[in-house]
Parts: structure tokens; sequence; C-alpha cells
């Protein structure tokens, strides 16, 4: 191990689920508009993985109103916010650029079947992840949450005292009618 490999070490995602080229995913893009950040989904099918370490990128195709489009993300950017692996496809080459020329069903990959072994570990880590959720945060973030509780609870006592009763018009469209 080098010294750029220990320095970049601290940088690289932990997060990142493990894909290989042929699998369809969902990139969570983190998107900076006006002062405003909001996440854009881009999903569609990995067609190559290179390069390793902090400079490792991937590129995702989708074909979009009947354009082709391609986007390179950076595996480990910090303008990821998620990753989901949508399905597993079944290809025997590392660069898929070959899917370009091909329209419609000949497009498609088939999906990859998974193995038992394969089945566990990502079930594994699915667990983590839940187990992860489960746990409360830091003490600060559970005040604020019941804060935002009781902010919503004194709302709902607003919008119960605030009722007005509507009066009856029924007679009055009646006569209205004629």
């Amino acid at each position: 191990m080098n010294k750029a490999d220990i320095v970049e070490k601290q940088y690289l995602r932990s997060d990142i689920p493990p894909f290989r080229p042929g699998d369809t995913v969902k990139v969570h893009v983190r998107v900076v508009e006006a002062g405003r950040e909001r996440v854009q989904v881009f999903q569609g099918v990995v067609i190559r993985r290179q390069g390793g370490g902090l400079q490792e990128t991937f590129t995702v195709r989708k074909v979009s109103f009947g354009v082709g489009v391609e986007r390179t993300f950076p595996v480990h950017s910090p303008s990821i916010a998620k990753l989901e692996v949508v399905t597993r496809g079944k290809v025997r080459r590392a660069k898929l650029y070959y899917l370009r020329e091909l329209r419609g069903k000949k497009a498609r990959i088939r999906e990859r079947r998974v193995g038992a072994e394969e089945l566990q570990a990502v079930q594994a880590v699915e667990a983590e992840e839940s187990e992860d959720l489960e746990e409360p945060g830091e003490p600060e973030a559970v005040e604020a949450a019941e804060a935002a509780g009781a902010a919503e609870a004194a709302e709902a006592e607003t919008v119960e005292a605030e009722t007005v009763e509507v009066p009856d018009t029924t007679a009055v469209d009646a006569e209205s009618k004629g």
C-alpha cells in the first residue's frame, strides 16, 4: 500500500452496493439549482465500470423519449446520494458498448439468477442497513425529532379548534331552482 492509497482510504464510500456491468441501477444524484439542493433519479443499465480506488467511475445508459442518454458517475462521489441495484443482468462482457447500436427488444439484457451464497450476502447487507436505520442517532437528533413531533401535535390541536360550522343552504338552493 503506497502513500496515496492511505490518503484516499478515508474518502472511499462503503455504502455503495456491489454492482457489475449489465445491472440496472437507480442513481440518486444531488443536483444544486438556484441555491437549492434536490435529488434526481437516473435509472439505466451500467455499460462500463473503469478505474480503481478514488478515481473509479461507472457509466449508466438509458433511453429517454427515444434518445439514448449516457452519464458517467464517480463511484465514490459525494454527489451520489444513493445507489440502488434494481435488477442484475447476465452479460459476458465488461464493456457493453454494443448496446448503443441495438434497439427495442434486442437491447434487453437477461436477468441473472442469484446463487444461494450471493443471496445470503445481499440479505446480510440489507439486514445491516435496516439495523442502522432502526438505531437512534445522536441525542441531538432524537431531541429534534421529539420537538418536531410535539410541534405536529400542537398544530393538530389548533386545526381542531378552528373548525367552523357551515350554515345549511339547502333551503336557499330549493328556492333558487324554483
